[in-house]
């Protein structure tokens, strides 16, 4: 339930804690951490990342509460809507909160952050097993 005059915020990227565009939410209601549903992609723009739609990834953020006048602001910082557009995701949790997303055509090219995690984006991704075949033909290398 949001209080009157309090807008929930899913943030994703340069509003996180500790990172550079943070101290917009000072005063806002730090409600915890947060994930989307598995229907979105963290795209990296090298300074932020941009959260866009049609993805299967569950994108790591926190929710905040925030008044309107830290919404105001952030809508500024996000240069919304012209770069970025506030509307509603779905998180795991089955609720929603609005986030920043950007338009699939603007990111085109652009590298997915495949963990949709954008504090540990340089992690490495996980080697996914090899089918039959290709394991069989690094085993004829392994043994020499």
């Amino acid at each position: 339930m949001t209080l009157p005059g309090k807008h929930r915020l899913f943030v994703y990227g340069s509003l996180l804690s500790g990172e550079a565009d943070h101290a917009l939410l000072e005063g806002a209601e730090f409600v915890g951490p947060a994930r989307t549903a598995a229907a979105y992609h963290l795209v990296d723009l090298r300074v932020y990342p941009a959260l866009v739609e049609e993805g299967d990834t569950e994108v790591v953020g926190e929710l905040y509460l925030v008044d309107s006048k830290t919404r105001m602001h952030t809508d500024v910082r996000k240069e919304c809507p012209i770069l970025f557009e506030r509307r509603p995701v779905c998180l795991a949790n089955g609720e929603e909160a609005d986030a920043y997303l950007m338009s699939p055509r603007k990111v085109g090219g652009k590298r997915r952050i495949w963990n949709g995690d954008w504090k540990n984006r340089f992690a490495t991704k996980p080697r996914e097993s090899a089918s039959p075949f290709a394991a069989w033909a690094r085993s004829r290398f392994d043994r020499r």
